[in-house]
């Protein structure tokens, strides 16, 4: 599932604010109840109707908000630490059915082809109109090694696309990199979890050192890029800052409501970065996205982000479930907020043509074919590589152009 933002509190503890009960509807609630269990077809308990009562109220305020069972609150502290079983793709609910935010990297969903904006019609036959995503979890995990048959809809193909899957277990290492040239760093950010930024440091600190005098460049990779946890877009954040706002929270609580600011060390000294992003970068990466944005410390290049701006706090419960809830929503440093309306990249490409912004802000409508974002860099021939990645081999070269102009401006300052 599309976890996004998470912060966890205790459920205990905490001031409850009082209100006024809706006396009438609770007696509806009560007369509902009780027709159920004296009338309907099957005998069913009341711990189960109870439960049903709870998701169903959780539903209906958005897609994020929800009621964790014990199985599934473990579950997703495994996806948040890196290890599950699956398919590997992050999925959310959407007009009835199930839409691929983004397939993770190096999964049997990455090696398919999935691509963010599909949407799952079929599983194994079975239609996912009006599921749950919890369902459709269910549905697409099992045991490693056995086949799953999804059929997708995608955009510009008249006909469902059928696909056949090998189930895996799922180990997401979130923090790669590799040197693109002599002096140009790469680093891909494929998950936002509890370790990123530690091994973001080291790694950033070993390309450096790989270089002998540090970087003339880095591109960060957060394309399919489907969020994590808050604290980590933060650190994240703040390695390329000295100061200034990262990101705010703001939600009806005060709890709710937090600032966070940079510390003055930035750990590539404003060497010159580019931030790729597409559609399958959401929440955590538009929080690092929208803050290196508006600080000016980086070029965002690609294509304009997913648009999930909101953030889930986590209240565990005493039967080893929890309640996953939208607490608030985050804004950028410039006050944006990008809950549905994204992060906007300072430079728009498609596949073939890079396509700036014009001076009233004005987009062209970008390509909506399957990015070179979602082939993350392998053993393949670097340059090779380079060369089929549009977006890669446009950000290189502007890293290079911004490192000219950096040493021309200190030449001519000397």
């Amino acid at each position: 599932m599309l976890y996004g933002l998470l912060l966890v509190f205790p459920l205990h503890g905490m001031a409850q604010e009082k209100t006024d009960l809706p006396l009438k509807e609770l007696q509806m609630f009560s007369e509902v109840f009780g027709k159920i269990k004296r009338e309907y077809v099957d005998e069913v308990d009341d711990r189960t109707l109870l439960i049903h009562a709870i998701r169903g109220m959780l539903s209906g305020l958005d897609v994020h908000s929800e009621f964790l069972d014990p199985e599934e609150f473990t579950d997703m502290r495994m996806t948040t630490y890196g290890q599950f079983g699956g398919i590997g793709i992050e999925i959310t609910s959407k007009d009835g059915f199930i839409e691929i935010v983004a397939p993770l990297d190096d999964t049997p969903a990455h090696d398919a082809g999935l691509q963010s904006g599909d949407v799952i019609l079929e599983i194994d036959g079975g239609s996912t109109y009006g599921i749950t995503l919890k369902e459709a979890v269910d549905l697409m995990r099992g045991d490693p090694g056995t086949i799953i048959r999804l059929t997708i809809g995608r955009k510009k193909e008249s006909d469902p696309v059928e696909i056949e899957l090998t189930r895996a277990v799922i180990s997401v290492t979130s923090v790669r990199s590799e040197m693109l040239e002599p002096g140009y760093g790469y680093i891909r950010i494929s998950s936002f979890q509890s370790d990123s930024a530690q091994s973001l440091r080291s790694q950033v600190k070993d390309l450096a050192d790989l270089n002998g005098r540090g970087l003339n460049g880095l591109v960060l990779d957060l394309r399919n890029n489907p969020g994590g946890v808050l604290t980590s877009a933060v650190e994240i954040s703040d390695m390329f800052l000295k100061r200034g706002s990262i990101v705010s929270t703001r939600g009806r609580t005060a709890g709710s409501r937090q600032f966070f600011s940079a510390n003055p060390e930035d750990v590539i000294q404003f060497t010159p970065m580019v931030v790729l992003v597409d559609r399958g970068s959401a929440s955590a990466s538009e929080i690092v996205a929208g803050a290196l944005q508006d600080h000016k410390r980086a070029v965002i290049l690609g294509m304009k982000t997913f648009g999930k701006g909101s953030v889930q706090s986590i209240f565990p419960m005493d039967n080893g479930g929890a309640l996953k809830l939208t607490t608030a929503r985050y804004y950028t440093p410039d006050e944006r907020s990008i809950q549905d309306r994204g992060i906007t990249p300072d430079i728009i490409t498609g596949r073939t043509s890079v396509i700036p912004v014009d001076s009233q802000g004005a987009l062209v409508e970008e390509d909506d074919q399957d990015t070179p974002g979602s082939r993350t860099p392998g053993s393949e021939d670097r340059n090779e590589r380079i060369r089929n990645d549009h977006q890669l081999l446009q950000a290189l070269n502007i890293l290079k152009g911004m490192d000219m102009a950096r040493y021309l401006m200190d030449s001519s300052s000397r």
